[in-house]
């Protein structure tokens, strides 16, 4: 069975409920389900009980063979009348007529006989424990398919137990391409006392997009569509539906581009840090759009490149602003509040695959293309035309094989990692020094085969600790801070992180199927040593190896 994972990404510690709810389908979730597909869940319904009423009538009406009609098997189990009983005085009795001083409870809970109720209630206890997720952990989000079936894997990340286990999955409908986590409670209604929510976006090979909610587990229908599916859809057709109430089955005839949804693949999510209520998409219909969460309506449309839009990336400190990538080998900073144009552009030679902001500075955006490139450039130098260009520096990050993924980390300066279809994760250090390109740190396989994804953690306690997941469909969480080339080359920029779990911990989910040892039973997360020749520390080279004999990128920490 083939399986891979496309996309990671972490969900920040405080937003998980502690006690996430099981998924109850009442008649609440039947009209919100109504009003969001704008079907008629009703008549659904009555058409399915009519259906099982039909059912049980056929059954109870079949005609029983010639040979069994002697036994007269219908009324085998009837009982025969029996007289009534008497008492001495000639009156019925009546029963336990005899029994003097019986006890009656009201509730079976009075009666300490009865203690079915009591077994109930501890598995009710167990289920919800097993349920809970700890302020300290971390959820952790895979976009996973498997064969032809697709899914969202929410993990939860214990850090200090080095352990990683799924806590509940979501079914998906198409092909997922991206995920993004949202704090802000969609499809709720905002108040002082409800302004935090968790739920996720998920583009797919659909245009529609679906939001979930993470705190509700089994859960059949996603909260919110953003697209053709959803309020979108409806406002731009106005409501029109089939004879059946149901929705209008797709034309064959591809539809281009409009301003209230995407009409092809949704390659990119990204949520506006300073105003929640907003999520930007990228699709493979060359459009952008920005989302209004309130409503769940496209609230503009934006045309700034000619091909597939596989990168977006809001600004941290600028609320309007918005870093996008395209595969027409341009990158664009544009300022949502004006429809018209982009502040500017910049070209590189291959497609784009990944753009970012550098959170420690914000003149300065990172682009990795489909050549193996990782350009920065400052967004002050705005080049005449694309072709003019000027990177402040520029490095062949993976030879021959596109960069696939790009984490910048948000809490440590200069520390970035990238990974490749080459299987290798590779981290890098920026020099403080201006105008100084990266170094390389190290380079790992991570056992993930080719490298789709990778993360940083969202919060400072696990600031060294990297999601990668690829083509194997596993996931695996590196703690770079444990390696010592790492150690060495940002003691002077953060707290020196101190190697309690050995050299190179990497924690991963142990298969069924796969031999645990001894030490190891019973653990759903364990750490995974690396097999001698898998890490390539750069860090830890000698002084005295000639220069020429290592990898481009590469000079010792040693030499500063």
């Amino acid at each position: 069975m083939s399986s891979l994972i496309s996309s990671v990404a972490w969900v920040r510690r405080g937003f998980p409920a502690e006690f996430p709810k099981k998924y109850n389908l009442d008649e609440a979730e039947y009209e919100r389900i109504a009003a969001l597909t704008k079907t008629k869940v009703d008549d659904a319904k009555e058409a399915l009980e009519q259906a099982q009423e039909q059912a049980k009538k056929a059954t109870e009406d079949l005609i029983i063979e010639d040979e069994l009609a002697e036994y007269n098997l219908e009324d085998y189990d009837k009982e025969e009348e029996q007289p009534e009983e008497v008492g001495e005085a000639g009156a019925p009795m009546a029963l336990f007529g005899n029994a003097k001083g019986l006890a009656f409870h009201q509730s079976n809970e009075e009666d300490a006989y009865i203690t079915l109720q009591d077994v109930a209630a501890d598995e009710d206890a167990e289920e919800r424990a097993d349920l809970q997720i700890l302020p300290t952990d971390n959820l952790i989000l895979t976009a996973k398919t498997e064969d032809d079936l697709s899914h969202l894997e929410v993990y939860v990340y214990e850090d200090e137990e080095a352990n990683l286990y799924v806590h509940h999955d979501i079914m998906l409908p198409a092909f997922p391409l991206c995920i993004e986590p949202l704090d802000y409670p969609v499809g709720r209604q905002v108040t002082e006392d409800n302004k935090i929510g968790n739920f996720v976006a998920i583009g797919t090979f659909e245009p529609d997009i679906e939001i979930w909610d993470l705190d509700v587990v089994d859960g059949m229908y996603p909260n919110a569509i953003l697209g053709q599916g959803g309020p979108a859809g409806a406002a731009a057709t106005g409501g029109a539906s089939d004879a059946t109430g149901k929705k209008k089955k797709k034309k064959s005839k591809k539809q281009g581009p409009n301003s209230a949804y995407h009409v092809d693949a949704v390659l990119t999510l990204s949520s506006a840090p300073l105003t929640r209520n907003l999520l930007a998409s990228g699709s493979a219909d060359t459009t952008i759009k920005l989302w209004d969460l309130n409503t769940c309506l496209a609230a503009s449309s934006y045309n700034y490149h000619t091909d597939k839009v596989g990168s977006i990336a809001f600004h941290r400190a600028e609320a309007a602003i918005l870093l996008t990538g395209s595969y027409d080998r341009t990158v664009a900073v544009a300022d949502l509040r004006i429809t018209t144009g982009a502040a500017g552009r910049w070209g590189v030679e291959s497609d784009v695959e990944n753009v970012a902001w550098n959170p420690h500075d914000p003149n300065g955006f990172f682009v990795g293309t489909d050549s193996g490139m990782v350009h920065y450039f400052d967004v002050r130098n705005i080049p005449k035309t694309p072709a003019q260009s000027k990177p402040l520096w520029s490095l062949q990050a993976h030879d021959s094989q596109p960069v696939s993924t790009l984490a910048i980390n948000n809490h440590i300066p200069g520390l970035f990692a990238t990974g490749s279809t080459d299987k290798m994760v590779k981290v890098w250090n920026v020099p403080e020094a201006t105008g100084s390109g990266p170094r390389m740190v190290v380079s790992r396989d991570l056992g993930v085969g080719k490298v789709f994804s990778a993360s940083w953690g969202p919060d400072a306690e696990v600031a060294f600790r990297l999601g990668v997941a690829g083509s194997k469909g596993v996931v695996q969480v590196w703690d770079a801070s444990t390696n010592a080339g790492v150690r060495r080359a940002f003691e002077g920029r953060v707290a020196a992180p101190v190697a309690e779990y050995g050299e190179d911990r990497t924690v991963g989910v142990v298969d069924d199927d796969e031999e645990e040892s001894d030490d190891e039973e019973g653990e759903e997360g364990v750490e995974i040593p690396m097999e001698e020749g898998d890490d390539e520390d750069l860090e830890g080279e000698d002084e005295d190896d000639d220069e020429e004999d290592h990898p481009e990128g590469w000079e010792s920490m040693d030499e500063q």
